[in-house]
């Protein structure tokens, strides 16, 4: 990919994972406070939803039960004045909505939906029961299945973790561990690529090429290293290519670097993937 691809920091978004866009945090601090002595896998508990039945088994027998065909644990509420926002987030990955409970769970889905190519979600997927200095309760707000990797992830702003949140994720992160699931917190955004992913998300959906520029415009890419505005303005029709970019850039066929601000300046990598997914 010549210079571009070899300057240090830069992350490609062509080829980077979902969690590339996230700050890192940590729940470690919240670990010696957890019950973690002898057989703890068979003291937690575990409790889903299938239908309108609920079913509980302990951790050490959770990795045998078929959760992402479970639904969610709690059901969603609306109600004047609330601090957060829940909505269905439509993922084209799994060609369904899910459910988020507020605008940073949304976010976390459309990350899912661009660079994990998830299979399958379910959102507050189960109730953990878990020893600390007294027994307490957790609930997860995801559960992914992806190509290779099942994630549990939780989601809240660095700013609004408590003591409290960081127990009840290290129980969580202890949960997936014994389970061979990767478990993250999302807890923040790295600087620029928030607003690059959802720029690419206008055009994520199906789009028609009438005029067919995307042949071309891959080709350009691919030939030379131009800037994301200079295969714009190349394609003889501007405005029709930069959406056709987008569409191009949300299906991982070219790339641009998330360390920086998306622009017309940006220098466009060309991904050695076939079709469009």
């Amino acid at each position: 990919m010549g210079d571009a691809d070899r300057e240090i920091g830069a992350v490609w978004s062509h080829r980077c994972g979902w969690e590339d866009f996230l700050v890192p945090v940590s729940a470690a601090g919240g670990r010696r406070g957890l019950g973690l002595d002898g057989d703890w896998a068979s003291r937690w508990t575990v409790t889903w939803r299938s239908g309108r039945s609920q079913q509980c088994c302990t951790v050490q027998d959770l990795v045998r039960e078929p959760l992402l065909r479970s639904d969610p644990i709690r059901r969603f509420s609306w109600k004047r004045e609330q601090g957060h926002r829940p909505g269905l987030t439509f993922m084209v990955s799994t060609g369904r909505h899910h459910g988020a409970e507020s605008t940073e769970e949304a976010r976390v889905l459309m990350a899912l939906d661009f660079a994990a190519n998830a299979t399958g979600v379910v959102s507050q997927p189960f109730r953990l029961r878990f020893d600390a200095a007294r027994q307490r309760v957790h609930t997860p707000d995801f559960l992914v299945e992806a190509p290779g990797a099942t994630w549990l992830l939780d989601v809240r702003p660095e700013p609004l973790i408590e003591n409290k949140d960081l127990e009840s994720f290290a129980a969580a992160a202890e949960m997936a561990l014994a389970c061979g699931w990767h478990y993250r917190i999302a807890a923040g955004w790295r600087e620029n690529a928030w607003a690059a992913l959802d720029a690419f998300s206008s055009q994520r959906r199906r789009l028609s090429d009438p005029l067919g520029l995307r042949p071309g415009l891959l080709a350009a890419a691919r030939q030379r290293q131009a800037t994301f505005g200079e295969l714009a303005a190349a394609s003889g029709c501007e405005p029709v290519a930069r959406a056709q970019l987008l569409h191009l850039l949300w299906h991982r066929k070219i790339g641009v670097d998330l360390s920086r601000p998306l622009a017309d300046s940006s220098p466009v990598a060309c991904s050695d993937s076939g079709n469009l997914r």
